[in-house]
């Protein structure tokens, strides 16, 4: 059994580079066991990781008026500060605040008939209060984005495809979240759930973790790997979009947080890349040896998946924000449940 994550180092997929297929194939392996891997020489300088986490820890030691001046429940966006317990994984509390943020881009006309899904879209919510928070959050978007991009075409040719298979659903504008958090102390806390157990739902996820632990991953075999912080390096995984396009040749593993011990707090800044929202994911056909090893999605009944990015994005908002949901979507909230119902009786 193994006890840490592995380290792939995304320099190795340039196409000029002498291990390129190696990389390519530890990727896929990687990949399709564990689903999650440390990046090394992915380009950030190490100043600017060391800014957003001061940035972070700066805004979560502000008055707490000054953080509730953008909180979540004031945008239809989710967009916004989330006290600790107010997010829910699996319908219970996760101990953690946080700030979310994602593609900042005007409101859409939404009328009837249109997806439920354009609600979503529109601007974030920065505090007054930290004038200089906005352009490093913009600019770390910016540069995670271009780097998930660059794991998205990894991942891609190691399934044998083009580079660019996944191009049209992402071209035209990827779903971006982008979460600054900060989970307290046992002794401030209800439960040991930083974050509840769950699978992420996009593309990748690239993690960046101060200095406490937290981060556990599910090992396959009843244990968990904790994925212990290391300087310089993001925490990557599968997200379940890939998952569905190969058709479970990829796997996208369950993961948790932990609260942290009594008397310290843990930081992290984890960002999320998805396909657009208005996109259905495509399944790829393999190669025919790695076609024999295809093993179809995972279910889970509590959390069913659905091919079109948007509805499964905002399934995700409703279930893990009821209260936003219930200020400014309260009519999606039964529908929402009536699909899933829907969706289970499918594969049931």
């Amino acid at each position: 059994m193994t006890s840490e994550l592995p380290a792939l180092n995304l320099q190795r997929f340039a196409k000029d580079h002498p291990e390129r297929q190696q990389a390519l194939a530890e990727l896929r392996d990687v990949a399709r066991s564990l689903g999650f891997f440390y990046l090394e020489g992915h380009g950030l300088p190490q100043a600017r990781i060391d800014e957003i986490i001061a940035l972070s820890r700066k805004f979560f030691t502000l008055p707490i008026a000054d953080k509730l001046d953008i909180e979540m429940v004031r945008s239809p966006y989710f967009r916004g500060y989330n006290r600790a317990g107010l997010e829910h994984t699996r319908g219970k509390q996760d101990w953690r605040e946080q700030v979310d943020f994602g593609s900042d881009r005007p409101p859409q006309d939404v009328t009837a008939g249109d997806p439920p899904w354009k609600r979503l879209v529109g601007p974030n919510q920065f505090p007054a209060a930290l004038p200089e928070l906005k352009p490093v959050i913009n600019a770390w978007i910016a540069d995670v984005t271009a780097i998930g991009i660059r794991i998205i075409e990894a991942f891609a040719e190691a399934l044998g495809q083009a580079p660019d298979v996944f191009a049209p659903i992402y071209e035209a504008g990827p779903n971006q979240l982008l979460k600054i958090i900060r989970y307290p102390g046992r002794d401030q806390t209800e439960t040991d759930q930083g974050v509840g157990a769950h699978k992420d739902s996009g593309f990748v996820t690239i993690l960046l973790q101060d200095v406490v632990s937290g981060l556990q991953v599910d090992d396959g075999q009843g244990g968990w790997i904790d994925a212990r912080p290391r300087k310089g390096t993001f925490v990557i995984n599968v997200g379940e979009l890939l998952e569905m396009a190969s058709n479970g040749f990829l796997r996208a593993n369950i993961h948790r947080v932990v609260t942290p011990p009594a008397g310290s707090d843990r930081l992290s800044v984890a960002f999320f890349l998805g396909a657009n929202l208005s996109a259905t994911v495509p399944v790829l056909t393999l190669p025919d040896d790695l076609q024999a090893q295809v093993r179809g999605l995972t279910q889970d009944p509590l959390n069913p998946l659905f091919s079109e990015v948007g509805r499964n994005f905002l399934k995700s908002r409703l279930r893990s924000h009821p209260d936003v949901a219930a200020v400014h979507h309260a009519d999606l909230v039964a529908e929402q449940k009536r699909i899933e119902a829907a969706k289970l009786a499918e594969t049931a």
